[in-house]
């Protein structure tokens, strides 16, 4: 059982002229009948292939169809291959953080921001914290600054409920 294609093939083409391109040699790329195209595809025992459609018309390719499936699912792979998703990486804060945990959270979120992930470092305020929300922004401003020579906040600290939180993303490499 033949996979739908998203491309419309041979009868599926509903328009009048289409424009033939990538024919072998003997035949001339241009404007053609659907008709004559699809004359033509069945003389060379081949499937005709709607590459593209829009204003300006049709464009479409005489192959196997088997073979134009295969070539369209290697360049997907190929494309996804070349992708480079990133992700977001949480480090947790206090504001009462000891000068050690820091360094090692920096440590931490240097070797995130390297491999080119952001990251996003989180405060959470319990119970009577709450009352030093200007003593989190310190840490999380210190914690910023020891990350600047590999990465920059997109925004300063900001509350949300009982949390604050920021976002570091890497340098751009020049």
């Amino acid at each position: 059982m033949q996979k739908r294609l998203k491309n419309r093939i041979n009868e599926q083409i509903k328009v009048n002229e289409v424009r033939l391109v990538s024919l072998p040699e003997g035949y001339t790329d241009g404007i053609y009948k659907i008709e004559e195209a699809l004359k033509l595809a069945k003389e060379m025992e081949l499937d005709l292939i709607e590459l593209s459609s829009n204003a300006n018309g049709t464009i479409c390719k005489i192959m196997e169809c088997s073979k134009f499936q295969y070539e369209m699912k290697k360049k997907e792979r190929d494309a996804k291959k070349n992708q480079k998703s990133v992700q977001l990486k949480e480090i947790g804060l206090s504001p009462n953080i000891g000068e050690h945990d820091l360094e090692t959270k920096v440590r931490k979120s240097k070797e995130f921001l390297k491999d080119g992930d952001k990251v996003k470092a989180t405060m959470l305020f319990k119970g009577r914290t709450i009352a030093f929300k200007d003593r989190g922004e310190l840490v999380m401003l210190k914690f910023a600054d020891l990350l600047s020579e590999i990465g920059i906040p997109e925004s300063l600290p900001k509350m949300e409920g009982k949390k604050m939180l920021f976002i570091i993303k890497p340098l751009s490499k020049k």
